[in-house]
């Protein structure tokens, strides 16, 4: 078609036609997104510890949304991370479903998961699609022993746990007749075997070993036994939606022993559950990491910015996620790519990574260096810190 064009009102006649006829030109093509780089988050996010599993999460999230905001560069490209955040409700069937389910969707890398139980079936799902795991929390040795180049963790493991316990309920707390009670759980069986090693070794005696389930509810029975024995330290290992009944339950059995458990029982969430039950330094638990000296002003201002951010204080091991979400994107960095083959050297390399929880290094076994262990106990209804011990 051909049109002389006499005004702007035939012009725009003209253009309405040219439309019509389907000789619209062309739009002009839209930027192109930046590429997206899937990192996958794995805690319980239903379930008893559920709160725990948040914290979790969002020590993901807030890392996620910081380094997005800085802008991240890879290979000089500018890059979106995206987090896929999956809950294993602290079972061993469904996290290794999830894993499953991560490691088809091609994510990245993997945070998580927050229990041994979990962490160590998943594990090998991840070790045979290539993808670099980062454990914030799982403390069963087995976890890094199993051989696999893609397994790390930022904190100390049981060994370290238990044996830092079962030395104090001997030496600074006393302790001569220690009852032991586990969940059964991998991480609930290790602390506490870890723990019994220690005390014998230190001369303590183990009157009374014990199990329940990391569900239960109801521990009369197995109470009244160690009752019976009469303890001065109780030890549980196991996590604190356990550990807040089983307090009260001592407490209404008239059973005055201090009790002591690893980093399940270390939250703020078990003094809710225990009430007054966990009395002033009536409960002493260690947490896998902590800081000192400058380093305390950094998670100090960590703490902050989550209690702004969630409207909720940090139970455990957000921090320890946040780290070490930003140590895989680090090496990432490090390696211009997000490809696991190519970054995961990168990442079995790092060294003295400052992060808010202190400095990272990872050993051959992708365990952390030195790792720290935090000493608690309940004062005033606060956990409050005793000694950090490396």
């Amino acid at each position: 078609m051909q049109f002389k064009v006499k005004s702007a009102l035939t012009v725009l006649a003209v253009a309405a036609l040219l439309v019509a006829c389907g000789k619209k030109e062309a739009a002009a093509p839209a930027a192109a997104a930046d590429p997206v780089v899937k990192i996958g988050h794995v805690g319980p996010t239903s379930g008893a510890i559920a709160h725990l599993g948040k914290d979790n999460e969002n020590g993901a999230i807030m890392a996620i949304e910081e380094l997005n905001a800085a802008g991240v560069m890879i290979d000089g490209k500018k890059v979106k991370l995206e987090l896929m955040a999956e809950d294993d409700a602290a079972d061993p069937k469904q996290g290794t479903a999830v894993a499953q389910k991560l490691a088809d969707a091609k994510v990245a890398g993997v945070i998580g998961h927050l229990n041994s139980g979990t962490s160590i079936p998943a594990s090998k799902i991840y070790s045979d699609a290539g993808i670099p795991q980062i454990s914030p929390s799982a403390t069963n040795p087995k976890y890094t022993r199993q051989g696999f180049k893609t397994t790390f963790r930022v904190v100390a493991d049981d060994v370290h746990l238990g044996s830092t316990l079962g030395k104090y309920a001997v030496g600074t707390l006393k302790g001569k007749a220690i009852a032991v009670v586990d969940d059964r759980t991998a991480y609930g069986q290790g602390v506490a075997e870890e723990f019994v090693k220690a005390v014998e070794a230190a001369g303590g005696k183990v009157v009374a070993k014990e199990f329940t389930t990391d569900k239960a509810t109801d521990f009369n029975s197995i109470l009244t036994t160690i009752k019976g024995k009469k303890p001065d330290v109780v030890f549980f290992g196991g996590m604190d939606a356990v550990a807040g009944p089983m307090l009260k339950q001592m407490k209404s059995l008239g059973i005055k022993a201090k009790f002591m458990g690893g980093d399940g029982i270390c939250s703020t969430e078990l003094i809710k559950l225990a009430g007054d039950a966990a009395g002033d330094d009536q409960v002493f638990c260690a947490e896998a990491g902590g800081v000192e000296g400058e380093a305390k002003a950094g998670m100090d201002d960590f703490k902050a910015k989550f209690k702004t951010k969630f409207n909720a204080d940090v139970q455990v091991y957000a921090p320890y996620v946040y780290d070490s979400v930003k140590i895989m994107v680090a090496a990432m960095v490090a390696a211009n790519s997000s490809d696991p083959a190519k970054y995961l050297p990168v990442l079995a390399a790092t060294k003295d990574f400052k992060g808010v929880t202190g400095p990272v290094t990872f050993d051959e076994k992708g365990d952390i260096k030195n790792g720290a262990l935090t000493l608690k106990t309940i004062k005033g209804g606060q956990l409050v810190t005793l000694a950090v011990i490396r």
